[in-house]
C-alpha cells in the first residue's frame, strides 16, 4: 500500500467515524458523563456495537488469511496507570481524544480547552517518559492472547464473542430503551427525576 493510498484510506475512515459518532450522539458531554455516572448507557451501546462489528470483520479477514493479527505485549503498570489517568480526564472534561474534535465541530467552545490540554499532556509525557519508563514498561507475560491459551482459532472466538455482545445489546435495550436516554434535544440531557412521595404522606389542603 502506497503512502497516498494509506492517507486516503485514513481520511475515508476518519470521515466515516465522525459521521457515525455524530449520528450516535456519543460525542455529547452529557452522554459521556452519563455513562461514567451509570445514568445513561448510550455510550456503552455504541462501543459494544463497534466491538461486535470489529470482531466480525477481523474474523473474516483472519479466517480467509487476508490479514494477520499483531498483538502488543502486555504492560500492566502502563495500562493501569494510563487507564486511570485517561478515565479521570474523560470524567472531568466530558470528552475523550476521539470525541473532542467532534465537539469542536458541533460548536462546543470548551472543547478547545480540552484539545489544548490533551496536546500539552502529550508534550509533558514526552519529556517525563524517560523517567517513568522503568516503572511503566515493566513487561507482563508478553504477547498472550485467548486463542493461544485455548487453542481455538481466532475467527471462531471472535464470532462467538460477537454473538455474546449482540445478545448483551438486546438485553440492554430491553432494560433501558435508547430513546429514553437520548434526551429531548438528542444531547443526552434528561430531566431530573422527581422524588416519589412516601405512600403514607398526606397531601396538603
Amino acid at each position: 500500500m502506497s503512502i497516498v493510498t494509506a492517507i486516503l484510506l485514513g481520511l475515508a475512515m476518519g470521515v466515516a467515524f465522525g459521521f457515525f459518532l455524530e449520528k450516535a450522539r456519543v460525542f455529547e458531554p452529557a452522554v459521556i458523563l452519563g455513562q461514567f455516572q451509570f445514568r445513561s448507557f448510550l455510550m456503552l451501546r455504541v462501543f459494544l456495537a463497534g466491538v461486535a462489528a470489529g470482531l466480525v470483520v477481523l474474523a473474516v479477514l483472519t479466517g480467509f488469511g487476508w490479514a494477520k493479527l499483531s498483538p502488543k505485549a502486555l504492560l500492566p503498570m502502563a495500562d493501569i496507570a494510563g487507564g486511570l489517568v485517561l478515565g479521570a480526564g474523560i470524567a472531568l472534561a466530558g470528552a475523550c481524544p476521539g470525541t473532542v474534535l467532534a465537539q469542536i465541530g458541533a460548536g462546543y467552545k470548551d472543547a478547545w480547552f480540552t484539545l489544548a490540554g490533551g496536546i500539552l499532556g502529550a508534550l509533558a509525557f514526552t519529556y517525563a517518559e524517560p523517567h517513568l519508563a522503568p516503572v511503566l514498561q515493566v513487561a507482563g507475560q508478553g504477547k498472550l492472547t485467548l486463542d493461544m491459551v485455548t487453542g481455538v482459532p481466532f475467527w471462531m472466538l471472535a464470532l462467538g464473542f460477537a454473538v455474546v455482545l449482540v445478545l448483551a445489546l438486546v438485553g440492554l435495550e430491553r432494560w433501558r430503551p435508547w430513546r429514553q436516554e437520548i434526551g429531548e434535544n438528542a444531547d443526552g440531557l434528561m430531566p431530573p427525576r422527581q422524588a416519589t412521595p412516601p405512600a403514607h404522606a398526606v397531601p396538603a389542603e
